[in-house]
């Protein structure tokens, strides 16, 4: 988890009321433009972090103590502290619904970056995780779960849905490797009729000059060696071994 504290971004302990515990945590976007410079610029992710607290602050419609948000997540994985751990949100839409839930947003907006890279995912997931550790129940929803809003938008809500998976995580049943691939008796007979038909159908390089139906002629199906003519060769020297074992034993047996 790469974290950056509200002391490393110059700001005071929160004022935000105390939360110590919650039914889990509601994901949420900027709702406006977001520039795609905070792809590649992470001091641009950081002011873009401290005008959200800015402008909160600014807002006395709303009244907010702090940055509405618990925590916030950037495009280069890095997981910014807002209001931080057992602190009510400000974010969820009304009261109920901020003792409910803790907020974490991710920094992507309707328009200009709108699509969360995986880097913000598995840092949205580390905000997660930290916040479950320290009070966070486990429900994982979107702001609009329960307001009237499109927040968190729609590729981070279809992430939501599919349980806020983490990047790369491995499968839960992953597949198992060729060696680990049970073959049935069957499945063995086939591959090996397979592997005979091929060899014993086809010509397969040339034989020995020394075979016994070995021919320099190219175009003769002789100068080869097929499967058949490999078998047909073995047995043929297995039984002249044979007979020469078979008269070699009678006369050692002649001479005793």
């Amino acid at each position: 988890m790469k974290l950056v504290t509200r002391a490393q971004l110059g700001w005071p302990a929160s004022a935000a009321p105390s939360q110590p515990s919650t039914k889990g945590v509601k994901v949420h976007y900027e709702g406006t433009a977001v520039s795609r410079k905070l792809l590649t610029d992470h001091d641009a992710c950081l002011d873009e972090w401290k005008n959200i607290r800015r402008s909160h602050l600014a807002n006395t419609a709303e009244n907010y103590s702090d940055v509405a948000y618990n925590y916030a997540a950037c495009p280069h994985g890095y997981l910014l502290e807002g209001r931080g751990l057992r602190h009510r949100t400000g974010a969820n839409g009304n009261q109920a619904l901020n003792q409910a839930h803790y907020a974490i947003l991710g920094l992507v907006g309707s328009s200009g970056l709108t699509d969360p890279p995986d880097l913000m995912l598995s840092a949205i997931r580390d905000g997660i995780d930290l916040m479950r550790k320290n009070g966070a129940g486990p429900e994982i929803r979107g702001h609009r779960d329960g307001y009237a809003t499109a927040c968190p938008g729609g590729p981070l809500y279809a992430w939501v849905q599919k349980g806020a998976p983490r990047p790369n995580a491995a499968p839960a049943n992953p597949p198992k490797e060729d060696s680990d691939v049970a073959l049935s008796d069957a499945d063995i007979k086939r591959i090996a009729d397979a592997v005979v038909d091929r060899l014993l159908g086809k010509d397969a390089f040339d034989a020995p000059e020394d075979s016994a139906n070995y021919s320099p002629d190219p175009k003769s199906s002789a100068h080869y060696w097929t499967g058949r003519t490999v078998f047909r060769e073995l047995v043929t020297k297995i039984r002249k071994l044979d007979k020469a074992v078979t008269a070699l034993a009678a006369a050692q047996r002649k001479g005793s």
